[in-house]
């Protein structure tokens, strides 16, 4: 077992991030209620939180008996983002706990459950937020033909704890706890936008000037969504939450900005969904087959449905409501595939050994000519 961990990185995190997607964005679907699926959702909760547990015990002794892999992880610039996947784990089983897990955990151990979860996800996200910007750009050596999504990761975590954050508002008591823990969250959605607002640009340059990602790197274009959606879901959560823990004018003001906030975002969304599903079915043509960055396909999306979901409360629309339920058939769909082809890789092995090599590109043979001329 301790053997197996050694290649064990934090990007293995996105599979509970996936999971807990499908169970918190099909728990907030609009619309009449589908018989069965808020059973579903709740199981698919659980399997997030066994997973959760799972891997944290995994990383633990990654790092007791491997620490010379764990700090290459952290020195590695391509591996070292995904250190923000462990804060929004912890963050989504937390959330689904209040949304979802509460049905089989009960009220208390939900609440209980999400607060532990939401303190240590909030400060890991935070961390990684300050922490990984900081070894890549004094310890990594980048370049801007390097940039991908990935480095969006540990700039989304406070995004994430800014979501779920107002969950918890309706259980302190009334008065400044409330108000103080909204407004943090409401600085967390600040903080995270405009970082993502400084990285964003880098990554659209290098795939426009550089041409298309790597194959195996292509399906991360979709976590370009994560900071879009989530934070159309943050301001609708901060609307939602505000009567009861701000002033009037300012619990109206978040209200619209939900909408005005959330409905170009979203559209921003939709326009970054069709061009990274461009590039996916290019890659897939040329042979893209299965890597962990399949999970991008799952979480990412989840916070769209959820982005989507909280438009239509905000505005009525019913044209939110069919968004949301046709992108959560994506996410049922593509954490289907991952889940399936995780398993099978890691059951095999193939996902926990090491990895290949480059190969070598043979050596330049120059060829002369009866002339004497080199060619």
């Amino acid at each position: 077992m301790v053997t197996a961990v050694r290649h064990l990185g934090p990007n293995w995190y996105a599979a509970v991030m996936g999971t807990a997607a499908v169970a918190t964005a099909g728990a907030a679907l609009p619309g009449p209620r589908v018989p069965g699926l808020r059973t579903v959702c709740a199981a698919v909760w659980a399997l997030s939180l066994l997973l959760l547990l799972a891997l944290l015990a995994a990383r633990a002794l990654h790092w007791t008996h491997h620490r010379d892999q764990a700090r290459a992880h952290l020195l590695d610039p391509a591996v070292a983002p995904f250190y923000g996947c462990l804060s929004m784990a912890l963050l989504a089983v937390g959330g689904g706990a209040l949304t979802v897990g509460r049905d089989w955990i009960g009220d208390d151990a939900a609440l209980a459950l999400d607060v532990v979860l939401f303190t240590a996800g909030t400060a890991t996200g935070l961390a990684a937020a300050v922490a990984v910007p900081y070894l890549m750009a004094v310890r990594h050596r980048t370049m801007a033909a390097q940039a991908t999504p990935v480095w969006l990761l540990p700039l989304v975590a406070p995004m994430v704890a800014a979501a779920v954050g107002p969950l918890l508002v309706p259980h302190l008591p009334p008065g400044q706890a409330r108000a103080t823990l909204l407004v943090g969250c409401v600085a967390m959605f600040g903080l995270s936008l405009l970082a993502t607002l400084l990285m964003l640009p880098l990554v659209f340059a290098r795939l426009i000037t550089c041409g298309p990602l790597p194959l195996a790197l292509t399906p991360s274009l979709f976590l370009v969504l994560g900071p879009l959606g989530q934070s159309t879901t943050a301001v609708g959560a901060f609307a939602d939450a505000a009567p009861g823990a701000l002033p009037a004018p300012h619990g109206e003001a978040l209200g619209v900005l939900a909408v005005l906030y959330g409905v170009p975002v979203m559209g921003f969304a939709l326009l970054w969904l069709g061009l990274a599903g461009a590039h996916v079915v290019r890659a897939r043509r040329l042979g893209m087959g299965f890597a962990m960055t399949w999970w991008a396909f799952t979480f990412p999306v989840g916070t769209c449905v959820t982005g989507a979901a909280a438009l239509a409360r905000h505005t009525g629309l019913f044209v939110y409501d069919g968004l949301a339920v046709g992108l959560y058939g994506l996410v049922v769909a593509a954490w289907a595939v991952a889940a399936v082809h995780t398993a099978r890789g890691l059951f095999s092995g193939a996902l926990l050994a090491a990895p290949r090599p480059a190969p070598v590109a043979p050596r330049p043979v120059t060829v002369r000519t009866t002339s004497g001329a080199v060619r």
